[in-house]
């Protein structure tokens, strides 16, 4: 048993808008938010930055859902979301935003293989190498994104910051950011899907600085307690205030050793010696089949190509950049580690949540039991959903058969006992938690 292990036992003795009630979802401990994480909050809510005006961040990411999507009718199909335009929909399943501190993209030497480390979505394309930060990269990409918020230009989301009447303005934040001439039709270009917007040199380099300074405010946002609480029943254990059920801790001790859960979603201490995020902010490729209700997938219709997507990943973003063009074939088909914190938060037992980046996934259950017998069940002889393919017995082939990690996960010989206790313990990282009476 690992240092790690024993002192955490030893602990124990994108279509729907966000909801105005969701804007106050959050732990009731937390402090209270800086002016720059008030600004960014107050962006990360506002639907006005869409082309339609009814779509936010939180539209995508809301809090009760575990800062991802919220809609159980789309999470138990295709898992992607409806932007801004009316049948316009993203290709993949909205990440989670919190607990998301991933540094600026990098390589490290393990075991003989270099691998990427941080950056921002699915497929790290986020880097964080131009403002130093993957999550202020990643912020920028949904406002101007013509299947999300399908602004038609940033200089759009600068102007709609500035004339906001929010707690805390963009100009309080960083004076100078709105003294821009904007052009006389500027509001009805921004509401035109994409229009073209001319300005001025001076002016346009004035925008571009303050959708840096946006970006960087949603980022202190996403960073700020609210969104990242760390008040989870786990959390609680490990400050000796709560105490995990038999079930609970054997998931746990599953979850770091036979079970291999922790090789990736590290039980390590984060930054600045903070709980564990439960990720190494790494890519992998599990071998998820493709989701066979994520239309994206499909020849026409959303997928405007002739043939068949497929989603290739971090692998497909290294390819667009010269320096790492030559390791693109070893990481198709990988995809971002994610934390597992909030993973099961939801408002009800009925609400679907939908799990890895095609939305393959509608259960805790079905991944574990997944990563326990990837390897052990017959191939599906034909596309199948999770349900499926749990009712016949066999699991489909990857999306991408290149590059499938075959060393931790696949055969990893547990019970179904053993596989209940892992899932429990998973339940016990949603945030939010609180003691019945009479109980730790």
């Amino acid at each position: 048993m690992t240092g790690v292990m024993v002192a955490l036992l030893a602990s124990a003795s994108c279509a729907t808008p966000g909801r105005e009630d969701d804007r106050d979802a959050r732990d009731a401990t937390a402090p209270a938010l800086t002016p720059l994480e008030q600004l960014g909050k107050s962006v990360f809510f506002d639907q006005r930055l869409s082309v339609g005006g009814n779509q936010s961040c939180a539209s995508c990411h809301a809090p009760t859902f575990g800062w991802t999507g919220d809609l159980p009718l789309v999470n138990a199909g295709s898992g992607v979301y409806e932007g801004s335009i009316k049948g316009e929909f993203g290709n993949r399943k909205p990440p989670t935003v919190a607990y998301a501190m991933a540094p600026v993209l990098h390589t490290i030497l393990k075991n003989g293989e270099t691998l990427f480390v941080g950056g921002s979505f699915w497929d790290g394309r986020a880097t964080g190498k131009r403002l130093g930060d993957p999550i202020a990269e990643q912020a920028q990409g949904p406002f101007v994104n013509p299947v999300e918020q399908a602004l038609p230009d940033t200089s759009c989301v600068v102007r709609r910051v500035c004339t906001a009447t929010y707690d805390v303005s963009l100009e309080a934040q960083f004076p100078g950011s709105c003294s821009i001439t904007w052009p006389a039709d500027i509001d009805a270009v921004c509401a035109l899907p994409g229009a073209a917007l001319r300005l001025g040199p001076q002016d346009r380099a004035k925008s571009d600085r303050a959708y840096d300074h946006i970006a960087k405010a949603v980022a202190a946002y996403e960073r700020s307690r609210e969104v990242n609480p760390f008040s989870s029943k786990f959390d609680r254990h490990l400050s000796r205030t709560a105490t995990l059920t038999v079930e609970e801790k054997l998931g746990l001790e599953l979850f770091a050793g036979r079970g291999q859960c922790a090789t990736c979603h590290v039980l390590d201490k984060g930054p600045d010696g903070r709980p564990p995020l439960f990720t190494d902010f790494t890519f992998d490729n599990i071998g998820v089949p493709r989701n066979p209700e994520n239309s994206s997938y499909m020849a026409g219709g959303q997928n405007p190509s002739d043939a068949p997507w497929v989603d290739n990943g971090l692998g497909a973003f290294l390819v667009t950049r010269p320096e790492w063009r030559g390791l693109a074939k070893q990481n198709l088909g990988r995809h971002k580690v994610p934390t597992l914190r909030n993973v099961d938060l939801r408002p009800t037992e009925a609400a679907v949540k939908a799990y890895m980046h095609n939305g393959y996934f509608k259960t805790l259950s079905g991944i574990v039991h997944f990563y326990n017998t990837r390897d052990v069940k017959p191939v599906c002889s034909e596309s199948l959903t999770e349900r499926d393919a749990m009712a016949r017995n066999c699991w489909p082939p990857p999306e991408v058969a290149a590059n499938v990690n075959k060393d931790g996960l696949g055969h990893l010989g547990l019970s179904q006992t053993e596989e209940n206790a892992i899932v429990t313990f998973l339940r016990a990282l949603s945030d939010g938690y609180t003691p019945a009476a009479g109980q730790r």
